[in-house]
């Protein structure tokens, strides 16, 4: 089921969320459905719980091809439950992002480059992988969204931050980043 994806300015997109404590359950399921079938129809390449009203850590991303990322590398489709995130390094870089609860924008946010990411799957199976470039870029924006935060608070210039359409005219006008 398509759910409603809660826009930047709801007070429940800067809370923290909780863990799951109950694996494999017919909510949790039904849950990441959802989930799946939301970021699907909104072209999105990563959603969190917190975005459709959840208070849970569980983010879910990956797709093969994105058309508001037309130059992006596949990302592996991914449930992951109370995850946590260990910067294999230091390093920083610029890139352009955008979020479905903050539809229609871009901004350039620093993100690291390399990390590994750790958590759960539906079964409670533990899961572990080593990310980077924008598959590590994908992973801190969903999780960031489990802390409360969202990207723009995260961006240092915004000289660069601006209306997709604007800054991206041969993007789909969907409207829906």
């Amino acid at each position: 089921m398509i759910r409603e994806i809660l826009k930047m300015g709801d007070p429940r997109l800067l809370q923290v969320a909780r863990k799951v404590e109950r694996f494999n359950t017919p909510e949790l399921r039904t849950l990441i459905e959802d989930m799946f079938d939301t970021m699907d129809h909104a072209n999105g390449a990563g959603l969190a719980a917190p975005q459709i009203g959840v208070d849970l850590q569980v983010v879910i991303f990956g797709f093969d091809r994105n058309p508001r990322y037309p130059d992006a590398p596949m990302v592996p489709k991914t449930v992951l439950v109370n995850p946590v995130l260990e910067m294999l390094s230091d390093e920083l870089e610029d890139g352009w992002e955008g979020c479905l609860s903050v539809p229609g924008l871009r901004g350039v946010v620093p993100r690291h480059v390399r990390l590994k990411y750790s958590g759960h799957d539906l079964m409670g199976n533990r899961l572990e992988r080593v990310a980077e470039g924008f598959h590590a870029r994908v992973v801190q924006h969903e999780c960031d969204h489990l802390r409360g935060i969202l990207y723009p608070m995260r961006i240092k210039d915004f000289s660069r931050f601006g209306f997709t359409e604007v800054l991206f005219p041969d993007l789909p006008a969907n409207g829906d980043d």
